[in-house]
């Protein structure tokens, strides 16, 4: 009985220590976050009421990602623009549409542009596009590049002429390294570099048939690389299209940081945008069955470098192996090339309808149920995936950097694919696997990321943003400070 008391009494004795422990665990943890609430919350009031502004040269991302004002600016820009060829309608490639779609874009913003161009076009006038566009034309070398004679002749009387230009902005070498030197007041457009390209050569000797030529592409670029190190430095700022473009030229190209500008392409939201019944319409104009349950769209030159002979094999494949895939899918095709011809010999499951004006072109985007691109250029940002994306249409395209890095960054928006046939026949299975209702859910993903980035609204205010803080760095430096929304 004794030893049972004892037990019983150790056993309390026990309990009480624990509780008492515990109380002076509770109040200790009370006074620990009393004294650091007090030590710390100077501190926390400072970062909470310190202004957060952002040095906009050496932000390190893609300047689509902040939000700038839609209001008029403050300031209107005489801007001077250098561009090979002004595009006109549909025949224009990916560096002249990104020049009419950002400088009809600041046009309307109010700003003053003068652009040097080699376009000749008869329909090109200041009052038939908007009275804030002035052409200055020359003529063209025989290999079709701007005259640099010329056009700096034109841009110095225009530049001595009344208001000087407050900014310069030429589209990749429209205007070159030797005449670009003496312009500090500068940013260049890249839609393509060498050293991207490199991916782009190895790709095109891993496919290249026991047949076809041995090339020097590869050495070749080499030494290409080597050259434009070297000029580049020569341009004051540098904007490029994409995510991994940006990091090569700050790594490879050894450019500063704070000349280096991220700025993503951007289409016509007014003009792509989700439309169900244009969708159908299209599909009614053009014979395409409602019994498809797939429909996979292409669009763009159909041409080897655009990696059509792939997408061909592919495809061919697939209608031989599979007659399922046959009887549910269709491929439309809007573009213009050698190879449209032999998308024709596929038969009746592939629609080649050629090249189409933009209007007709986003109802293409609304028929289908799937974009494909794949390209072998592993350089810019192609305009068709952005523009297919603001249309509500998942996408899917070659695996290069410039495209998952910056457009396809995963897959509840989209497929990506390595430029093999046998890779690309994998991906075309699983969306056609996927069903039309996995596709849909997809493309609301992309149509969300594309309405946040790669819109002409959103690279059209980026762009205005670098050109004042261009123009105004040495004066007025709040135009390169960002201060985000709510502080």
């Amino acid at each position: 009985m004794a030893k049972d008391r004892s037990s019983i009494f150790s056993f309390q004795y026990f309990c009480y220590v624990v509780i008492i422990l515990s109380i002076c665990s509770i109040i200790l943890s009370l006074s620990w976050s009393h004294c650091c609430s007090q030590c710390h919350s100077p501190y926390q009031v400072t970062v909470t009421e310190k202004n957060p502004r952002i040095n906009l040269l050496s932000y390190p991302s893609a300047w689509n990602h902040l939000v700038f004002s839609s209001e008029p600016p403050s300031k209107f820009l005489k801007i001077a623009l250098f561009v090979r060829k002004w595009p006109h309608k549909s025949r224009a490639g990916g560096l002249e549409r990104h020049a009419l779609t950002l400088h009809l874009a600041l046009a309307k913003r109010g700003h003053d542009l003068h652009i040097f161009t080699t376009s000749t076009d008869s329909s090109l006038s200041n009052s038939s596009i908007d009275h804030n566009l002035h052409f200055h034309f020359s003529k063209p070398t025989p290999a079709g590049y701007l005259d640099q004679a010329s056009v700096w002749e034109q841009f110095q009387a225009q530049n001595s002429s009344g208001k000087p230009f407050d900014v310069v902005h030429t589209e990749s070498v429209g205007l070159r390294y030797t005449r670009s030197r003496y312009v500090t007041n500068l940013a260049v457009t890249w839609h393509g570099i060498a050293y991207e390209t490199f991916h782009s050569d190895i790709i095109q000797e891993l496919l290249r048939t026991p047949q076809e030529p041995k090339t020097k592409a590869l050495t070749e670029r080499a030494v290409k690389v080597v050259e434009e190190v070297k000029f580049f430095p020569n341009y004051a700022h540098h904007v490029a299209t994409s995510d991994h473009a940006g990091d090569i030229l700050k790594r490879v190209y050894m450019i500063p940081e704070e000349r280096v500008h991220i700025i993503l392409n951007g289409v016509d939201q007014q003009v792509f945008r989700s439309d169900v019944s244009k969708g159908i319409e299209f599909k009614k104009r053009h014979g395409i069955p409602d019994s498809k349950s797939l429909v996979i769209g292409l669009a763009g030159r159909l041409v080897k470098d655009k990696g059509h002979p792939l997408m061909f094999e592919a495809l061919k494949q697939i209608i031989a192996e599979n007659s399922s895939f046959q009887e549910s899918s269709m491929v439309v095709v809007a573009g213009d090339g050698p190879w449209g011809a032999r998308y024709r010999d596929l038969g009746a499951n592939v629609l080649v309808l050629g090249s189409l004006e933009q209007a007709e072109l986003a109802c293409f985007y609304n028929a289908i149920d799937i974009f494909a691109n794949p390209t072998l250029r592993a350089q810019g940002l192609d305009h068709t995936l952005l523009e297919a994306m603001l249309t509500g249409k998942p996408v899917m395209a070659t695996r290069l950097a410039s495209i998952a890095g910056s457009v396809i960054v995963g897959n509840e928006m989209g497929y990506t694919f390595s430029p093999t046939v046998s890779d690309l026949k994998k991906a075309i299975y699983e969306l056609w696997i996927s069903g039309r209702d996995g596709l849909e859910k997809k493309g609301q993903v992309a149509m969300q990321r594309g309405l946040q980035l790669f819109t002409a609204t959103k690279m059209a205010a980026a762009y205005e943003r670098l050109f004042l803080c261009i123009s105004s760095a040495m004066h007025e430096n709040h135009f390169c400070e960002y201060q985000p929304p709510g502080y």
